[in-house]
């Protein structure tokens, strides 16, 4: 065995090989040690063979199946070394013993989805102690999970949970078609399945949804929808996915009814605003000032009598000012970021007001968007807004307050004909509709 494993690996450094011999039996073993839980391996294998070695009874446990699966086929070999596995060889029969090393013992803390009121435990890059997490929080026997691995190359553990009273059937099915249908050579990150699985390249929106917090998950589960586990990445896949559940927090359900309500309505809010805040300064300066009061225009139009050039160049030139500084507070250290990225939008929209390049008005406008950014709870579906307003845009440098109008219906119309695995994207609610589905069945 040894000399085969050898021989596939080549001259690997990292490998531990060794022949044993207790002076009554001997015992070929093979390893990856970072790979491995030593004290695992010491407690299972070494000390019942070199110091309390019983023939019967280590053939016994050796047999039992449990703990020890029988390994005949030599081309399994390296794949089993490299999700951990220990190969031992004895009196001829080839035995695997899984003992993969656990980075993490503990669950970490919400990062992305902070919230006041509820849990603060998120998932790990740890696939077992994700799925205890979503059974501590979905604690039903309904809930059926499905392995998996998908690339070529990682050989990554995919577990598809939902549960089996609740789920769609027909997304369910897509599911595993599209997870059939991908063949990736690397599945790094659960964000990486997601584009392959959601087509997200040729979509405007995301027709999944991504979150690190097990309660979402369970809450979601409890909805009907799938959620889908990657190891080695701290982010669940959910699907179908509505419009309205990007703009929903979990703190929406550990606040009074109302109260979270009009945070929503809030959300809605800042998010028209993000959108087409810039265009509507483009349209009102440029085509259509009557919309503004007479005092409010002539503000409007004396901020901007320094500046030398059109309003939609003012305007792409602070969007990518705030686009700058908002990818810069991410890619720097944590420590520097915020403090980097708060400094720099004072001095440089300070400096640029004072320079005559932009309006105070402008700067305002800026803020606005920024902030209103800010508040849509999902990161992906907040992208999908950002990319939109420069849509928008576009559209107000050409056509004014009518192109803004148009350009929402036909948004508007998109959305009514996006489908996330077959559920509409603007669904009230997939459980309501799939109930009334299977009574009139």
């Amino acid at each position: 065995m040894i000399e085969q494993v050898r021989s596939r690996f080549g001259d690997a450094k990292d490998l531990v090989s060794e022949v044993m011999d207790n002076g009554y039996a001997r015992l070929e073993l093979c390893f990856f040690p970072a790979m491995c839980d030593v004290d695992q391996i010491k407690d299972a294998i070494l000390v019942p063979f070199s110091y309390r070695f019983d023939p019967d009874e280590f053939r016994r446990m050796l047999k039992t199946g449990l703990t020890f699966l029988k390994s005949d086929e030599p081309k399994k070999w390296p794949e089993l070394l490299l999700k951990g596995c220990v190969l031992l060889q004895y009196e001829d029969k080839v035995y695997s013993f899984l003992a993969i090393r656990k980075m993490q013992k503990a669950p970490g803390d919400t990062e992305v989805e902070a919230s006041l009121q509820g849990p603060q435990s998120a998932f790990t890059e740890d696939l077992d102690m994700n799925m205890n997490l979503v059974r501590l929080r979905y604690n039903s026997p309904n809930l059926n999970a499905e392995l998996m691995e998908k690339g070529e190359i990682s050989r990554t553990r995919i577990m598809i949970l939902f549960d089996r009273e609740k789920v769609d059937r027909t997304s369910l099915d897509e599911l595993r078609k599209r997870l059939e249908s991908i063949k990736p050579q690397l599945i790094q990150a659960s964000g990486q399945l997601a584009m392959y699985i959601g087509n997200a390249r040729f979509s405007m929106f995301p027709i999944t949804l991504q979150t690190e917090r097990p309660d979402r998950v369970a809450q979601l589960l409890q909805r009907g929808k799938i959620a889908v586990l990657v190891d080695g990445s701290r982010f669940a896949i959910t699907l179908p996915v509505r419009f309205f559940d990007f703009m929903h927090a979990m703190d929406d359900d550990y606040e009074p009814f109302w109260m979270g309500r009009i945070i929503i309505l809030f959300r809605y809010l800042g998010m028209v605003l993000s959108m087409t805040l810039p265009a509507l300064y483009i349209a009102a300066c440029s085509y259509n000032p009557e919309f503004f009061r007479v005092q409010l225009a002539f503000s409007i139009d004396g901020s901007r009598a320094a500046v030398p050039y059109p309003s939609f160049v003012e305007v792409f030139i602070m969007l990518f000012m705030i686009e700058a500084l908002i990818e810069a507070s991410i890619r720097l250290p944590r420590f520097v970021g915020s403090t980097a990225a708060t400094v720099g939008g004072l001095i440089l929209g300070q400096a640029a007001q004072q320079a005559g390049l932009v309006s105070s008005i402008m700067i305002i406008v800026t803020s606005v968007v920024a902030i209103s950014n800010f508040v849509i709870p999902n990161s992906s579906f907040s992208y999908s807004i950002r990319a939109l307003k420069y849509v928008f845009v576009l559209v107000a440098t050409f056509y004014g307050m009518v192109g803004i109008i148009v350009t929402l219906f036909l948004i508007v119309v998109y959305l009514c004909h996006l489908r996330s695995f077959g559920q509409p994207y603007l669904a009230v609610n997939m459980q309501k509709d799939q109930q009334k589905r299977e009574q009139s069945r």
